[in-house]
């Protein structure tokens, strides 16, 4: 079996073992496998880029895989975290939410391959958020959250502890309809393969990511929830300029 494949089976346990965790309770290590599983499938695609080993077989194995930790498992974790003892949602909606979250996911994920197979997709954007970025939101906000119960090890950023997290627990339900429906929407977001701008912005790169990486150190559940949540609006606000220029 090729090493992409195995870096993709990879993806798939941590997403199969973080729904284990979900069911019994344990948020925190639910959580933190979503977020090594994303680490797997970006690792994939480039390691058969790189090998030359890209095939159809692994174009949907990849996607069978992210069906399962960035659909199936961050919906779970959401349910059995929070969405089953909120209040203001009656019997069942918790429920209902989380199926529609996965069910958007699978939809995004279809609607990816198809346009792959069609030949139509671009290198530049992704059509609609892709399902780990949602994912990655998701479960970096069940690390950070559950690390404020005694007996975690962690910190978190002190604003983000006071303020952010107890809000964002309070409206899981709507940022999860929220992340669905961008997920399906064609909004174009960055899918950061352009070599050439990278190349052009290597000192101001070099140092975001040395502020990055220390953040990261020091705050990592923070980091990737910060970062994935200005990607969410970073969309919905070229969305909005271009809408406004063509006004203009």
């Amino acid at each position: 079996m090729a090493a992409p494949s195995m870096l993709t089976i990879g993806n798939m346990g941590c997403g199969f073992f973080s729904i284990l965790y979900s069911v019994n309770g344990n948020f925190h290590r639910g959580g933190w496998l979503i977020l090594f599983a994303l680490v797997f499938d970006m690792l994939d695609g480039r390691l058969a880029r790189m090998l030359k080993a890209e095939s159809s077989f692994g174009v949907e194995m990849d996607s069978l895989a992210d069906l399962i930790s960035f659909c199936a498992a961050p919906a779970l974790l959401m349910y059995f975290m929070v969405l089953k003892d909120i209040r203001y949602l009656g019997a069942g909606v918790g429920a209902g939410v989380a199926f529609i979250y996965m069910l958007f996911g699978a939809l995004r994920l279809a609607k990816f391959n198809a346009m792959a197979f069609a030949g139509v997709g671009s290198k530049k954007y992704f059509s609609g958020l892709p399902t780990p970025a949602g994912a990655a939101i998701l479960s970096s906000f069940a690390v950070s959250y559950t690390i404020m119960n005694p007996g975690i090890r962690g910190s978190n950023i002190p604003f983000l502890e006071e303020w952010m997290l107890p809000h964002f627990y309070n409206l899981i339900a709507l940022i999860m309809l929220l992340l669905a429906l961008l997920m399906v929407s064609n909004i174009p977001y960055a899918a950061f393969k352009n070599k050439q701008k990278q190349r052009h912005y290597g000192a101001l790169f070099i140092l975001f990511l040395a502020v990055f990486v220390f953040l990261l150190i020091r705050y990592p559940q923070n980091v990737v929830l910060i970062v994935f949540c200005v990607y969410v609006l970073f969309g919905l606000i070229a969305v909005l300029f271009r809408a406004f220029k063509n006004l203009k």
